[in-house]
């Protein structure tokens, strides 16, 4: 019998990863109670079924995919429907949130039985043309994750425990948007003191490969950077361990994209700016 996936959250990953399952015949289910018309539209066309919490609750797989700073609202949210029922479902969270912060959700759905797997996701939301992201888990019950592998997505079991995968996804999205959030910083400063010409023609010269990622990752970054603020808090969190400075580095980006984020909601003066650096 195919397993049954709950995911509560329509976004676009959340959604493409429904999509992708429901593509393969198994049901997702979600809550669109209380949800906006949008929201319930992009559900139905995943193929997702709206179903009430305590439905949602008696699934075989739960995949939490929402908002870093929605990952332990949602585990409580879930927690007394988790704790009534008794078909017990593998609690996956593949949030971009710090090993820390997991602990603190696998707590939350420790008293309801549920057995509880770290995840996260590496890669663009599932595509129609076959591409799908990286799925990683870890965790003692993490293998039993692997038959999503049946039905489209790509899942990669870590030797590790929980907390695994999640500082995986910490240190790898720490350097891709770490870089992005770097540049950018960069070229304001150099808009600044009236050298963006050289700059560019440097980069162009002496680190093309750079220049080329950047041309198109910093524009892509302008509708994302008001949420990658809480990523880049907790991946602040995940590098600034004891003795050490680098989670002010991690803040101080969460600063950069909240500025960027509403920079490009409103006046867009540093957005536009950005864009000019990159000629057509």
């Amino acid at each position: 019998m195919n397993p049954i996936v709950s995911i509560l959250a329509q976004g676009g990953m959340g959604a493409a990863t429904a999509a992708r399952l429901s593509e393969h015949g198994l049901e997702v289910r979600t809550i669109t109670s209380g949800r906006s018309a949008a929201s319930a539209e992009r559900a139905a066309k995943a193929g997702m079924r709206s179903v009430s919490e305590d439905e949602f609750a008696q699934a075989d797989f739960i995949l939490s995919i929402v908002p870093p700073a929605e990952a332990i609202p949602l585990a409580k949210r879930l927690a007394p429907a988790l704790m009534r029922t008794n078909h017990k479902p593998i609690y996956v969270d593949l949030n971009a949130i710090n090993p820390n912060t997991v602990m603190m959700v696998e707590m939350i759905v420790a008293p309801s039985h549920c057995h509880f797997v770290d995840g996260s996701i590496i890669g663009l939301p599932p595509r129609p043309d076959g591409y799908s992201p990286l799925y990683y888990v870890s965790g003692p019950e993490a293998e039993k994750v692997a038959v999503l592998r049946d039905f489209g997505l790509k899942i990669s079991v870590l030797d590790g425990p929980v907390g695994a995968a999640s500082a995986l996804k910490m240190s790898y999205a720490g350097i891709t948007k770490g870089l992005i959030g770097v540049a950018t910083s960069m070229i304001l400063a150099a808009h600044r003191a009236g050298i963006s010409d050289a700059l560019y023609a440097e980069l162009g010269v002496s680190q093309p490969n750079l220049l080329a990622g950047f041309r198109r990752s910093i524009p892509d970054m302008f509708g994302k950077a008001g949420r990658w603020v809480a990523e880049m808090e907790e991946i602040a969190g995940f590098a600034g361990g004891e003795g050490t400075d680098e989670g002010e580095v991690y803040a101080a980006l969460a600063r950069l994209y909240e500025r960027i984020g509403k920079d490009f909601a409103g006046p867009n003066a540093e957005t536009e700016i950005l864009r000019a650096f990159f000629p057509e």
